[in-house]
């Protein structure tokens, strides 16, 4: 049983044990109604406590259970809560640590609630698509008050026990304490026993002297927040309820709203980003207890944007970087722009000065390779070329201490090829940071051949611990993440072709939630290195078909934003992007020269060109093992890629259209002469799983 039960005196504990946060699974959820019916059935018990061991009252559902028929089995939170709430003996929570979703809904069942300091508080469902479904919505207001419980609703932000408790008229803790909140728990239990009637929740109203204004200025503010998440508007709905109506009728909204939003496509998909992102971290031969090396000390190859944004992330986890450089002058500007970023965040409040401070006392620089001895890890943030690698490479192995992780930031070159420059290829990894490198929070972790367990488990620790999401890849050209863009902005350029222009193209997969289009995303990374992989992808690769516009733009000279004309034309200084008479221009000789009758092309099938040419290349990627499974292509484009959070990442999209449908588009998408027929041949992978009804996930 994942609770257990003792007195202590008159009053009975009964006690949520279920690691980590003590997740409301079946196990616990009968440990608590069988302990609430011992206790009512023992004379000698005159008060009931609830709290949670270690490290949490109870961080709410057991996700583990997310999907299963357990997680609905009897009984279920709402029994469980209307069990405590009708305990005919006074029912406590002692709160710490961690009281969320449905451990508050829990906690609101109770008659009283002891918190200690510092405990935090949420109900975060609405960042699964999804509305707290035990109560939540109909009991926050009545202790909160209208404006903070649905703040705290909508937002599913956290907020600090003693913040709440200093809110005027709050019922939502009744005593709030520095100590030992067990043992005053127990006190208050003993001093409230005998009182009756019971206090309860669900009798109280909600307080606002002007509740329908408030409400609908919420139901403006969030629609316009929240435009591609039905889950926010829909808690404004739900707590209406409980301001309206009588509180079983409240929770009858809540319960119909709650199965509906379940059923919503951005609710799967957010459910999914929040399991994928948890299956990202677990690598099927890498056991979860390999000892990790220390990294007391990073070292970092190049000082400039990417190496730059690359050392501010170690900085501000508090780990000491040496930034090396071939140039003082190079040297100084790159020191310059990570000062620049942090004075930045410091002008804007994000920052304190005094941090900014100890982050730059952490940091050192050189121009000699004699003074990166000492670090733990060195990342090389060098130019895009091998020959450039297998020089940095080289020097490392000979100046680098034994066990030092040697990592490449390369994007798209063979990290088994940058592993043989040294004589331990055991130590070198790839760690694909994406830019702005202090602000994007993907790591394409790249694994070689012959990279040690250790390493990689080193890695993706450290990973988490400057706050990325890690997704390892395996070596192919590209990894995961550039190999499918390039399928993508393949299509783009074919479109052109075709009789698109950049701007519909952009504004169709935009509108589709994407946060940049093909042309913006080439204008401000520089068209011009798209170019460079492509000079090498035609000696590499000369059977591979791409559009000669991009080539075309950048003959031209238009590299995007930083030549002030690309895709598009620029202002200097300003980052609007307008469309081009030049390129206009130079696409109309081009379909001329080719023989081609611009066609009118729908802005849907724009999407399913662009999106569905990222499925077929990632179903390849899952099918040869470069990603271990589907939801990992999601994690790398939903946090690298910039596509729609609410439609959950290119495979689990490709899930909800159904594979059959997707596989019908590309083999109509197959029939176009201007397109690429072999490519658009369904992966073997996607075609099995369409043909048997199954899905990616």
């Amino acid at each position: 049983m994942s609770a257990t039960y003792e007195t202590r005196g008159p009053v009975a504990v009964i006690t949520l044990n279920n690691p980590p946060v003590n997740g409301l699974g079946l196990s616990t959820r009968k440990g608590i109604t069988e302990g609430i019916e011992r206790a009512s059935n023992d004379p000698a018990v005159k008060a009931i406590v609830i709290t949670g061991a270690g490290k949490a009252f109870s961080g709410g559902a057991d996700i583990r259970e997310f999907g299963s028929p357990l997680a609905s089995a009897s009984p279920d939170l709402l029994s469980v809560i209307a069990a405590v709430e009708g305990s005919d003996k006074p029912v406590v929570a002692a709160i710490h640590s961690v009281v969320m979703g449905g451990g508050l809904e829990l906690a609101l069942g109770c008659h009283y609630r002891v918190a200690a300091a510092g405990t935090q508080v949420a109900l975060p469902e609405v960042k699964l698509g999804l509305l707290p479904g035990a109560g939540g919505t109909q009991r926050l207001p009545r202790v909160l008050g209208l404006e903070t419980a649905l703040n705290l609703i909508v937002t599913g932000d956290t907020a600090k026990s003693e913040q709440l408790a200093a809110q005027p008229g709050q019922k939502l803790f009744d005593k709030l304490v520095d100590g030992d909140v067990l043992d005053a728990a127990i006190a208050f239990a003993s001093d409230v026993a005998d009182r009756r009637p019971l206090p309860r929740v669900r009798d109280l109203k909600v307080s606002h002297p002007e509740p329908d204004a408030y409400l609908q200025f919420a139901r403006n503010t969030v629609g316009a927040m929240s435009k591609n998440f039905p889950a926010p508007l829909q808690c404004v709905e739900a707590v209406a309820a409980a301001v309206n109506k009588p509180f079983d009728a409240g929770m009858k909204v809540e319960g119909e709203i709650f199965a509906a939003l379940m059923q919503t496509p951005e609710s799967r998909a957010q459910r999914h980003m929040f399991f994928a992102e948890r299956a990202a971290s677990k690598i099927p031969d890498v056991p979860a207890d390999t000892p990790v090396r220390a990294i007391a000390k990073v070292g970092v190859i190049g000082a400039g944007t990417m190496g730059g944004g690359i050392a501010m992330n170690f900085l501000n986890a508090g780990i000491p970087v040496i930034i090396l450089e071939t140039k003082q002058e190079a040297l100084d500007r790159g020191l310059a722009t990570v000062r620049k970023n942090y004075e930045a965040q410091v002008k804007k409040g994000k920052l304190a000065q005094d941090k900014l401070d100890q982050r730059l006392a952490l940091l050192t620089s050189t121009l000699a390779y004699d003074d990166l001895k000492d670090v733990d890890l060195v990342i090389e943030a060098v130019f895009e070329d091998i020959n450039v690698k297998e020089t940095v490479f080289k020097a490392l192995d000979e100046v680098c201490k034994p066990g030092a992780i040697l990592a490449s930031n390369t994007s798209t070159l063979d990290v088994d090829k940058i592993a043989a420059f040294t004589k331990r290829p055991q130590d070198v990894v790839g760690m694909h940071f994406f830019s702005p490198a202090n602000v994007m929070k993907l790591l394409e972790v790249v694994r070689g051949a012959k990279t040690a367990k250790d390493v990689l488990a080193t890695v993706m620790a450290l990973g988490k611990k400057i706050r990325k999401t890690c997704v390892v890849s395996g070596v192919c050209d590209g990894f995961i993440g550039n190999r499918m863009i390039e399928q993508y902005s393949r299509q783009a350029g074919f479109l052109l072709d075709e009789g698109a222009s950049p701007q519909q193209v952009d504004k169709a997969i935009e509108k589709f939630g994407f946060a940049m289009g093909p042309f913006r995303m080439g204008d401000l990374a520089g068209n011009d290195i798209g170019w460079y992989i492509r000079k090498r992808r035609y000696i590499e690769q000369p059977d591979m078909r791409y559009s000669k516009t991009a080539d075309l733009l950048c003959e031209l000279g238009r590299f995007g934003q930083k030549t002030s004309a690309g895709w598009y034309d620029y202002v200097p200084g300003k980052r609007d992007a307008n469309p081009s008479p030049v390129v206009a221009e130079m696409l109309e000789k081009h379909r001329a020269a080719l023989g081609i009758t611009p066609r009118r092309i729908s802005d849907e099938e724009i999407v399913q060109r662009l999106v569905y040419a990222l499925v077929n290349e990632g179903a390849k990627i899952v099918e040869e093992g470069i990603a271990s499974k589907a939801s990992d292509i999601d994690m790398v484009y939903l946090t690298g890629y910039g596509f729609p959070l609410h439609r959950g990442g290119p495979m689990c999209y490709a899930d909800t259209q159904g594979l059959f449908n997707v596989v019908a588009s590309m083999k109509k998408f197959a029939k176009n002469p201007a397109d690429d027929a072999a490519f658009w041949q369904p992966a073997p992978l996607l075609a099995k799983l369409a043909a048997e009804g199954k899905t990616f996930s």
